[in-house]
């Protein structure tokens, strides 16, 4: 791919960010059009669709220009790997932890910039039963918070998972967790298990700080059994990394980690997956994506 020769179709999500999408693309797009490259705009009629249009756009070499939060990068996503295409990031979602992961802006300059002079990097993803996640694979306390995140429009983008998590652990009884980390099997009682491919999720909270995009490995975050108070004091730890430090953290790496736990459903990107078991596994180097 030659910088300067692109044409892209840029995917929008009009609810990402609450509405905010449709006004992160204009910008972006008329900037490509300005500096002589060829532009679609399609706004999502839904993930099924969206992914057939991801998959066309990726066969005949265009940029996949995924305009929307975490969940929208995502769905399009699958068909962008099994295309061999390239993906193009407009962050506005309301997590955007994808694209905080590879250090990318959200102002359109920089936006249109990257997209017109970046490189392709090859980032590592998990599959998920048919599904392709970028982010990470989550089950527990954390999967009641995006449940909660997603009924909470009327808050500020800012609040919306802290508020989330702090409502969520009070609700929330630990389960008993079994765990399959590269043939590994044990049993944990906890609050939620993280299987992370990028070390943020939650709008900047850097639950797996070792994670990385290009190791092909999986960063297990096992967050055992304590009492509520002690999960709601030191929820803050979170966002610098230094809850791994904590006694009821436990942290396990491999290439593919099956988990099971009764009544609880499993999240990928903060999209629901389906209730447990899930397996996640590794796929290196599988995704190409402008930086």
């Amino acid at each position: 791919m030659t910088p300067g020769r692109r044409s892209f179709h840029c995917l929008v999500n009009p609810m990402s960010g609450g509405g905010a999408a449709p006004g992160s693309a204009v910008p972006v797009a008329r900037l490509l059009r300005e500096a002589g490259a060829e532009v679609r705009v399609t706004y999502s009629p839904g993930p099924t669709a969206c992914a057939d249009l991801a998959r066309e756009a990726a066969s005949r070499g265009d940029v996949v220009v995924a305009v929307g939060g975490d969940g929208m990068l995502s769905s399009v996503a699958t068909a962008v790997v099994d295309a061999g295409g390239v993906l193009g990031v407009v962050p506005s979602g309301r997590g955007n932890d994808f694209a905080r992961m590879l250090g990318l802006s959200a102002d359109p300059r920089q936006v249109a910039h990257t997209l017109l002079e970046g490189e392709p990097m090859a980032v590592d993803v998990v599959v998920a039963g048919d599904r392709v996640v970028l982010g990470s694979v989550y089950a527990g306390v954390d999967s009641l918070a995006s449940e909660i995140v997603d009924r909470s429009g009327r808050l500020p983008r800012v609040l919306q998972y802290p508020c989330a998590a702090v409502r969520a652990i009070v609700r929330f009884d630990p389960v008993r967790f079994t765990l399959d980390v590269d043939g590994e099997r044990l049993e944990e009682e906890a609050y939620t298990v993280v299987v992370a491919n990028s070390a943020y999720y939650g709008a900047g909270m850097r639950v797996a700080p070792r994670a990385s995009l290009t190791d092909g490995l999986l960063d297990v975050v096992v967050v055992r059994a304590a009492s509520k108070l002690r999960l709601v004091r030191n929820l803050p730890r979170l966002y610098d990394g230094t809850h791994v430090d904590l006694d009821e953290v436990l942290l396990l790496r491999g290439r593919r980690v099956s988990l099971a736990g009764a009544g609880v459903t499993a999240y990928g990107d903060g999209e629901p997956l389906g209730p447990l078991p899930v397996t996640a596994e590794v796929r290196p180097a599988s995704l190409r994506v402008l930086v």
